[in-house]
């Protein structure tokens, strides 16, 4: 402690190392190394990718709610966005279904495997658990139209063959979620903050047993 104020914990070896070795492992793919060197190659790309989601995390932290969880978020849409990209040039044009069905996989398992977990193990811990109805009904809200625009609409578009949208829709489409997504953002930050940030603890009254009754009243 210095100046009567507390040093933020250290960081964990192992986020520092993990970046390092992934750029050594990925610098030595121009080497021809055998084929079990794609296992280590792998390896250090999920390390790295664990310890770029725990700096965001101490970060999200240092900055609080509600921008705590913008910052996560970027630094995951980052990361997933630079993993489907890659496999998407490394793939070719079998892979051009690869971006969508993998954002609707995020959201199937964000809504019914994370939500259900994080429920599930609330639930048999804390027993009552509470949450802002409007900042989840803001969320979920958005999160409905931007899905609904970019993996539903498709289907039902003539401009071409398959679920896919023409240059124009395409442009329209994108605007459309980016002014959803920085609406979102605005309300979250600035407009309804409140609504996103965790609720002041509330005392509940105990209860007292008067002298002339029988049973305890709250």
């Amino acid at each position: 402690m210095i100046g009567g104020m507390k040093q933020p914990p250290a960081l964990p070896l192992w986020s520092i190392v993990a970046p390092i070795a992934g750029w050594l492992l990925l610098a030595g793919t121009g080497l021809g190394l055998p084929g079990f060197y794609n296992v280590l190659i792998a390896a250090g790309l999920l390390a790295s990718v664990l310890a770029a989601v725990h700096h965001a995390e101490v970060v999200a932290h240092r900055v609080g709610e509600p921008y705590g969880t913008l910052v996560l978020a970027v630094a995951i849409t980052v990361i997933e966005v630079a993993l489907i990209v890659s496999l998407m040039l490394a793939g070719g044009p079998s892979t051009a279904a690869l971006a969508r069905d993998t954002v609707f996989a995020a959201v199937m398992i964000i809504l019914n495997g994370m939500m259900g977990l994080c429920l599930l193990v609330g639930g048999s811990r804390h027993r009552e658990q509470t949450f802002g109805l409007y900042g989840v009904s803001a969320s979920l809200a958005t999160l409905a139209a931007i899905v609904v625009l970019t993996l539903v609409l498709p289907n039902y578009t003539t401009s071409g063959a398959g679920p896919t949208y023409s240059p124009s829709q395409l442009g329209f489409i994108a605007t459309v979620s980016l002014v959803l997504y920085g609406t979102f953002v605005l309300v979250q930050t600035v407009r309804h903050r409140d609504y996103f940030c965790r609720p002041a603890p509330t005392t509940t009254k105990k209860c007292t047993r008067h002298r002339p009754a029988t049973r305890r009243q709250c």
